[in-house]
């Protein structure tokens, strides 16, 4: 497929069929490409998201562990993306897989996704989340990806530059309706929401700045995402993402982030590296090339 064939539109599809991809060869998938409501960019976090469903199928019954993914392109979501899979190095625990994202001769993403089978715990602890009010007490944020439900605590997102400046911190509880029982798809979901709010959050405390001002007066991109998986996900439950952006400057900014179920268990904790530029003080037109 090329251009816009086989497009599909986020009201036609839920998030777990923008995953799905498509067998091409030996270690080789396709997506379905899919239009977005304003940009017609692929969330970095969604191609991390589709790596780890292809590694599954590529290296299954193991669960991802650790996944890290660089977003060297941007790519387009008209245009189909081509996972190219290798598995480095497939023991008798660990799996270590290298992913490449392509369009056409366009490199678009690179990463890596360790899978393990697991074993009985020699010793164990987690920490515990900061506190925050469960998903009944929070703002529903309407992102436009059916399936996904989303709400954030204690009015945290506003994309409204003139909104009340508050802490480098946005909690939000997400879910996703109708998953397939299967472990690779519910750590791609977790994975999927993990590139979402960490520039908003680091946006938060500054006056004068927010997410409305991203591809107009700031150029704003996530460049890398690094996750780690600590349990079995279940996607179709409850999950709490605390994103807490530890520091911005130089155009850059960097967020540890944490994963909770809703009995407090910790699911994943993830980081995120990504740049913040006035587009008038670089000379930046579009965001459209990194």
């Amino acid at each position: 497929m090329t251009g816009g064939e086989g497009l599909v539109q986020d009201d036609e599809v839920d998030i777990v069929t923008v995953l799905d991809l498509q067998e091409d060869g030996p270690g080789r998938f396709v997506s379905v490409p899919h239009l977005e409501r304003d940009r017609t960019v692929v969330e970095g976090s969604q191609m991390l998201a589709q790596a780890l469903v292809a590694a599954g199928r590529l290296v299954p019954g193991r669960r991802p562990v650790s996944a890290w993914m660089a977003f060297l392109r941007v790519a387009d979501g008209t245009v189909p993306l081509e996972f190219e899979v290798e598995v480095l190095s497939n023991g008798r625990t660990f799996s270590a897989v290298r992913i490449e994202v392509r369009q056409g001769e366009r490199r678009c993403a690179s990463g890596h996704v360790l899978l393990d089978v697991t074993a009985p715990d020699v010793i164990r602890h987690h920490v515990e989340h900061a506190p925050v009010v469960g998903p009944d007490d929070c703002e529903v944020l309407d992102l436009g990806n059916v399936g996904q439900q989303v709400v954030v605590a204690d009015g945290g997102y506003s994309g409204d530059p003139d909104a009340p400046v508050g802490p480098p911190r946005i909690d939000a509880w997400v879910r996703y309706s109708e998953v397939p029982p299967n472990p690779s798809v519910h750590a791609a979901l977790l994975a999927q929401f993990s590139g979402y709010l960490s520039i908003a959050a680091a946006l938060r405390p500054h006056p004068g700045h927010g997410q409305d001002d991203a591809h107009r007066s700031l150029s704003t991109a996530v460049n890398a995402i690094s996750i780690s998986f600590h349990s079995e996900v279940h996607a179709d439950r409850w999950m709490l993402y605390q994103h807490h952006s530890t520091f911005a400057g130089d155009g850059m900014t960097h967020s540890e982030c944490r994963v909770h179920d809703q009995s407090g268990a910790l699911l994943a904790s993830f980081t995120v590296d990504a740049m913040v530029r006035s587009m008038a003080a670089s000379g930046v037109e579009s965001t459209r090339v990194l």
